[in-house]
């Protein structure tokens, strides 16, 4: 019995998705549009923290040590260092590197290279290159350098001329993350009404038809039911048509974007993630189409 009025259900759902094809054609637009858009949103952050994350390797905080630190001392704080959390990375650079990097560096600047044997001598420091794991972390190791007991050997920490820099990084960051969940929230409201309204549509051209099997005895979920396989089928086609937009449309893209950022391949993301892209996909398209039809017939059985 319960697989009879089951099939049925079924049939009459498929029926209404001819009969209506239509309304059944803008739905799966809307939804399309839609699911379309919030790929698009996970895509976006993917490619706003890889941006993000190779500024943050891009920047480092430098530890000059005074002219009588001598190097094991120096080795001895670069080990302190280490053992931080918040540090991601520590590199030793000696005044000989240094100097060597700054020749290597401006080679072609005559007027620098001049200069520098006019000053004689090395007049570079040894120093130690901090990297922290995120950009909001530096404030903690620069606090941990004012406690630490190599404190004396310590010249100066260029923290400070970097800070802004730093700052903007992490704002950025943060500002992402909350556009992220803001843009997530609106694309979902606004799917839920325009799918709302569509099933409402569709619903309101079978009023009839539900008023004969209110008459006839029919239960609440046996009229519900056709409505709500529609809107999941719709969710179902939805996504599907989605990622095979999707996959296209990546595969001529990414190579456009690699000339920019070469270390980033958009279309080996997507493929590498494809099953948990496209669940996200399915699963907005199902949540959207049923939840929006079982909010839409409520209005016609009363409950």
């Amino acid at each position: 019995m319960l697989l009879t009025a089951f099939k049925r259900v079924i049939r009459a759902g498929w029926v209404n998705l001819r009969r209506q094809s239509g309304l059944t054609f803008a739905t799966i637009l809307i939804l399309v549009l839609t699911i379309g858009l919030v790929t698009s949103l996970l895509l976006f952050r993917q490619v706003s923290n890889f941006l993000i994350s190779n500024l943050e390797e891009k920047v480092d905080v430098s530890i000059y040590f005074k002219e009588i630190s001598q190097e094991d001392d120096i080795l001895q704080a670069k080990e302190k260092l280490s053992e931080i959390p918040e540090v991601k990375k520590v590199e030793y650079i000696s005044k000989e590197k240094a100097l060597d990097s700054f020749l290597e560096k401006h080679k072609d600047n005559p007027v620098l290279i001049d200069s520098l044997k006019e000053v004689g001598g090395n007049p570079f420091l040894a120093s130690l290159n901090v990297r922290a794991g995120e950009a909001s972390q530096y404030a903690a190791v620069v606090n941990f350098l004012e406690k630490a007991p190599f404190q004396n050997l310590i010249e100066k920490v260029d923290y400070y001329q970097r800070k802004p820099v730093i700052e903007r990084i992490f704002s950025l960051s943060s500002g992402v993350s909350r556009a992220g969940i803001f843009l997530s929230l609106i694309l979902t409201v606004l799917a839920l009404v325009v799918a709302f309204n569509q099933v409402r549509l569709a619903i309101y051209n079978s009023r009839e038809e539900i008023s004969i099997q209110r008459l006839v005895g029919a239960s609440n979920w046996f009229i519900r039911g056709p409505f709500l396989f529609q809107g999941a089928v719709s969710g179902v086609f939805s996504a599907i048509i989605c990622l095979l937009i999707f996959l296209p449309l990546l595969f001529f893209l990414s190579p456009k974007l690699e000339i920019f950022f070469p270390e980033l391949n958009i279309f080996s993301y997507f493929i590498g993630n494809l099953f948990k892209i496209f669940l996200i996909q399915l699963t907005a398209g199902l949540a959207i189409g049923v939840f929006s039809s079982l909010i839409a017939i409520r209005k016609y059985l009363k409950v």
